[in-house]
């Protein structure tokens, strides 16, 4: 059924996705101990009926399908996997020593996704 989608719908599902994990994870601070993949789907669920456009564009047959919820699953791990993998750009990694070493601060970071979490509380903490 997903394959099925046109391509720009499935794009719009990857997209929307990588924000809500994205916009999940700034919430609990990018903390491992903190994730729960209930919550996580709590905020998809909520994200998908307030925000998504796509939705509108997938019959309510395939929604009510449990396949169609099994192949969504499957795109969000392998999205989630992407995200999590994607090491920090060079100059992400630049910016984000300089800050530490102007502020005394000591923040980990594994993904490109988490290094721009830690590069916004570091440009707010700058500003403040």
């Amino acid at each position: 059924m997903y394959k099925e989608l046109p391509t720009g719908v499935k794009s719009s599902i990857t997209r929307s996705i990588k924000t809500v994990f994205e916009h999940y994870m700034a919430s609990i601070e990018w903390s491992e101990n903190r994730f729960s993949m209930e919550d996580f789907i709590q905020a998809w669920r909520i994200y998908i009926s307030e925000s998504a456009t796509w939705t509108d564009k997938i019959s309510e047959e395939c929604k009510q399908d449990p396949a169609f919820h099994e192949e969504i699953a499957k795109k969000m791990n392998q999205a989630i996997d992407k995200i999590l993998n994607e090491p920090p750009s060079e100059e992400q990694v630049a910016k984000i020593e300089i800050m530490q070493e102007q502020l005394k601060t000591h923040y980990d970071y594994a993904c490109k996704a988490e290094a721009a979490y830690v590069e916004s509380i570091l440009k707010e903490k700058l500003n403040a």
